[in-house]
């Protein structure tokens, strides 16, 4: 094997790891945004005496959208006003993934009145009681991305490993928490 071919290997396992690594951690943030939002529709069905245990799609519903988040980002969607201030930068991201998440939303409720053999117009329509689901979600999914993109925007900017190492080191740590 030439050496060529071995740093080839090397920087495909490289970025294979950190690509994984951006992986778990917008699917780890997702879902303990969604698991939040599922513990709370629990105890407010607790109430009515409704049991409700949805933590299964809680965390599907993240490594889906942790998937589709990084596909957005390796095409480069959202990078309009990189450059400009990150409230600019941050709030673009957000309008623009919340479109994607909105479409995946759309296909998501498509597919399944298809499964289910019911009518898709009744998905949605604003005056049943998926519709309005469908916009609650999709609006607190939405305000999910806000801090998500805050902090990859600053990130970003700060330089890769930066803001990981003052979360895990403090601000005197001057190096970035080795990310292979």
């Amino acid at each position: 094997m030439s050496p060529e071919n071995t740093q080839q290997k090397v920087g495909l396992r490289e970025r294979f790891v950190h690509e994984l690594e951006q992986y778990l951690l917008v699917t780890l943030f997702l879902f303990f945004f969604f698991g939040s939002f599922t513990t709370y529709r629990r105890l407010v069905l607790a109430e009515y005496q409704i049991g409700y245990f949805e933590y299964g799609w809680a965390l599907l519903k993240a490594l889906v959208l942790g998937k589709v988040i990084l596909i957005g980002e390796i095409l480069h969607l959202g990078e309009r006003f990189r450059d400009r201030p990150l409230l600019v930068s941050t709030l673009w991201k957000t309008v623009i993934f919340g479109l994607l998440i909105l479409a995946f939303a759309l296909l998501e409720h498509t597919v399944g009145a298809l499964v289910h053999h019911r009518p898709i117009a009744e998905e949605f329509q604003l005056t049943t009681h998926q519709g309005y689901e469908l916009l609650a979600r999709t609006n607190l999914e939405v305000v999910a991305l806000i801090p998500l993109f805050a902090f990859r925007e600053l990130g970003r900017v700060l330089g890769e490993g930066k803001l990981l190492a003052l979360f895990l080191r403090g601000p005197g740590a001057s190096t970035p928490v080795h990310q292979e």
